[in-house]
């Protein structure tokens, strides 16, 4: 029997997702936006806004949907998969109180502390922003500034990197925040681990190294993600043995801790001199990366989640050993002042062999608009990361005008300047 899913969101993550499930499935999804890579894919697009549970739940049962896949984190925040799992539709997607492990950053630290979850830095919490202030002056070394719930992944200020103590200060008085988490300052290299969930188990993906900052060299402020890479097995250049098992050891123990866990369990790591800390973690695929590891997953994505909503044993993944690399283009002047509202023309025959994934656009009755976050990646695969790098920017040429692009994701000399940070930090 052919099973019918509904896919909330509109975003690139999405589309890989949709992408992941059409042939294997009769696929419906609702977004605030309308998507064109995933209205060819879907048998119906409904437009809803991401956050209201109610009427994702009216459309899942209109469209007699048998289980659902959310995509964005607000979503899970305004608790869909809760309405979702209420209205007999099976949601793979954490109901609202586990996903507070993404949005509530203050609970998170708390859960990592209380379980015993490893790599877990030095924090403290405040709700008082004088208090936050002193804090910062009395810290022996360098903080992390974070907001305790959503900021969209461009919230968080590092001393010591992105400002200077005065100017965490400053933020903290005039951000308006309720309540902030302060933390160690962590100085390594960033990776992140995709687990699917479900009854206690997981499966977990290769690991993905996200690129934040907005510029190339990586220059500029943070953004939601300017691209990523994936090596041809679980790890990546600069890992050593045991560092990507290590990451599953504390996947491990968030499963344990939470067993009414289910969805996508998404751990972003710093690789330090002393093995992995956790930055952070999302309880969703992470975006860009879903683009990075769904394409080269040759399990069946439907398999893993009826085997979830079944209650049976999820099955083994098998990859298909290609490197990936992508690469976001982005309205002109993101993210601080992006151009949203411009028409854009994407020339889709252009990009060869590599994979196009529509993100935050607007497929509108003359055309395609951008919004004011990432408009569209190009994921290139290869037996190589090199390989993979060159198709996807060779596929670049589908960008046309009015958005930019960080050329330097995947290329070799930005590996070899991180793998030369670890050798340098492990000495």
């Amino acid at each position: 029997m052919t099973e019918t899913v509904l896919l909330v969101g509109g975003g690139g993550r999405e589309h890989a997702i949709a992408r992941a499930l059409a042939d294997d499935c009769s696929l419906y999804a609702c977004a605030s936006n309308r998507n064109p890579g995933i209205r060819r894919l879907a048998d119906g697009l409904e437009t809803v806004e991401e956050t209201d549970a109610d009427g994702i739940a009216a459309f899942a049962t209109e469209v007699d949907a048998d289980l659902a896949v959310i995509g964005p984190e607000s979503a899970l925040e305004a608790g869909v998969a809760d309405a979702l799992d209420d209205a007999g539709v099976y949601a793979f997607g954490p109901r609202e109180a586990e996903a507070r492990l993404e949005t509530d950053k203050a609970y998170q630290r708390r859960f990592m502390r209380e379980a015993d979850v490893p790599g877990c830095p030095d924090f403290e919490v405040f709700d008082d922003m004088d208090a936050a202030c002193a804090y910062i002056d009395e810290y022996d070394g360098d903080l992390a500034v974070k907001p305790a719930g959503l900021t969209g992944g461009k919230g968080v200020k590092v001393i010591g990197d992105q400002v200077t103590a005065e100017e965490a200060k400053t933020y903290l008085r005039e951000s308006g925040y309720d309540r902030v988490v302060l933390e160690e300052r962590l100085v390594g290299e960033e990776f992140t681990v995709q687990a699917f969930v479900a009854d206690g188990e997981f499966r977990a993906t290769p690991a993905v190294q996200d690129h934040k900052r907005a510029y190339e060299g990586d220059e500029g402020p943070n953004t939601g993600g300017m691209g990523s890479y994936s090596d041809t097995g679980p790890s990546l250049p600069f890992m050593e043995d045991g560092d990507y098992e290590a990451a599953l050891d504390v996947l491990d123990a968030v499963v344990d801790a939470l067993p009414d866990y289910k969805g996508v369990l998404y751990g972003q790591f710093m690789l330090t001199a002393t093995g992995p800390k956790v930055v952070e973690f999302n309880a969703r695929f992470g975006d860009p990366e879903a683009m990075n590891t769904l394409p080269v997953l040759e399990t069946p994505f439907i398999d893993v989640l009826t085997a979830a909503r079944d209650g049976d044993a999820l099955p083994e993944l098998e990859f298909s050993g290609e490197a990936t690399v992508c690469k976001y283009a982005v309205p002109d002047g993101y993210p601080t002042d992006p151009d949203g509202g411009a028409r854009i023309a994407v020339d889709e025959e252009s990009v060869g062999d590599a994979l196009l994934y529509y993100a935050s656009v607007d497929e509108r009755e003359d055309g395609i608009y951008t919004t004011t976050s990432r408009s569209f990646a190009v994921v290139g695969r290869g037996d190589s990361i090199a390989a993979a790098e060159a198709e996807a920017d060779a596929a670049l040429s589908a960008a046309g005008d009015r958005v930019r692009i960080r050329h330097d994701i995947g290329k070799p000399e930005l590996l070899e300047k991180r793998t030369e940070h670890m050798a340098e930090l492990r000495e």
